[in-house]
């Protein structure tokens, strides 16, 4: 089921999430439909559980190219269920981003370039992921949501801020 976005300012998504206990309950199955099908109705990247106002350790990591991100690369989407860190590099890059969660803005975000994850998928296996440039940003974006912060915590500077409108102009020049 389609469920409404949470936006900046619930409280929710300030939140820190607790785990899935349970990966095969009927619960986590409709939430991770759940989760599915309202990344689905967006031009977005990525989406997490908290984003839909279910706080638990659940996102969907889902790069395709779209109108909000023309450049980004394929991925089918994943689903990550309790998902941590294990490495992550040195390098931090910054880059675009948006927030369904909070619509209008964008803001260049330093996040590390490439990371090691581990998650455990919909079937209940543990999988070791190492992701890098575009997908590695938006895993970092939707696991700050785990953890009760949103992009524009990780803003160094409010020149780093733009609204949509400008953003748009600036990716057009680009492309």
């Amino acid at each position: 089921m389609k469920r409404d976005i949470a936006q900046l300012g619930a409280k929710v998504l300030r939140q820190t999430a607790t785990s899935v206990e349970d990966v095969g309950s009927i619960d986590t199955s409709q939430l991770i439909e759940d989760l599915r099908s309202s990344l689905a109705s967006t031009q977005g990247v990525g989406l997490a559980a908290p984003q839909i106002g279910i706080s638990k350790q659940l996102i969907v990591v889902a790069s395709r190219p779209t109108s909000r991100y023309p450049k980004a690369p394929f991925m089918e989407p994943t689903i990550m269920i309790n998902p941590r860190f294990i490495n992550r590099s040195d390098a931090k890059e910054k880059d675009w981003e948006g927030c369904l969660s909070i619509p209008g803005i964008r803001a260049l975000v330093p996040r590390y370039v490439n990371i090691s994850v581990q998650y455990t998928n919909e079937q209940g296996l543990h999988v070791e992921l190492e992701l890098d440039g575009f997908i590695a940003r938006v895993f970092q974006h939707e696991y700050d949501h785990l953890i009760g912060k949103v992009f524009l915590d990780r803003v160094e500077s409010n020149i780093d801020l733009f609204s949509e409108t400008e953003y748009l102009k600036l990716i057009e020049v680009a492309v």
